[in-house]
């Protein structure tokens, strides 16, 4: 959103606040539902991602390498919380909590993971837009589960092929449901 000289700079800074929330929950949005394009327009064209010791580098190529293992990935949730913006001009220095839950396998074995990682962002509005410049991510914990889905042991449904379940793009509810 472009910044206009006589708008209340509380307003402005809100809609700055605003604007740089949703980069975070559509580039998660993206992650979930294996839409690359999503996590690709959270980044500047030169954003650098430092993926917490497992990538650094090129956002461009880390988007790259998501585009060929989120297709793949079999359910995931992540939530963004605890967001802090410190709003400088036309930069901001932003912090937020991602908790992510996975639905994993490994030798035959199901098993769910949750874990928690902050981001720390370096935004930027160029064009009237803002956008990730650098990401740093932080990990906090994980914590591994057996596979246990079994809805509410049977509350929630005892019948789970009923059930309306979120898919990867284009299949999930969210693509199909607009218009």
């Amino acid at each position: 959103m472009t910044q206009t000289t006589d708008r209340d700079p509380a307003i402005q800074a809100l809609l700055d606040k605003q604007e740089i929330t949703d980069v975070l929950n559509l580039y998660l949005r993206g992650a979930d539902r294996a839409d690359t394009d999503l996590i690709a327009a959270a980044y500047h064209p030169d954003a650098i991602e430092e993926h917490g010791g497992l990538y650094m580098g090129p956002a461009e190529a880390y988007v790259e390498l998501m585009d060929k293992q989120l297709p793949h990935a079999k359910i995931m949730n992540h939530l963004c919380t605890n967001v802090i913006i410190e709003l400088d001009g036309d930069k901001a220095h932003v912090e937020s909590y991602i908790l992510a839950y996975s639905r994993m396998k490994k030798d035959d074995e199901k098993f769910d993971s949750l874990t928690l990682a902050r981001a720390i962002d370096a935004f930027e509005r160029r064009d009237g837009v803002w956008k990730i410049a650098k990401r740093q991510l932080v990990w906090e914990w994980n914590n591994d589960m057996p596979f246990a889905e079994t809805w509410g042991r049977g509350l929630i449904t005892d019948d789970p092929s009923k059930l309306i379940r979120g898919k990867k793009k284009p299949e999930d509810l969210v693509y199909s449901s607009k218009g």
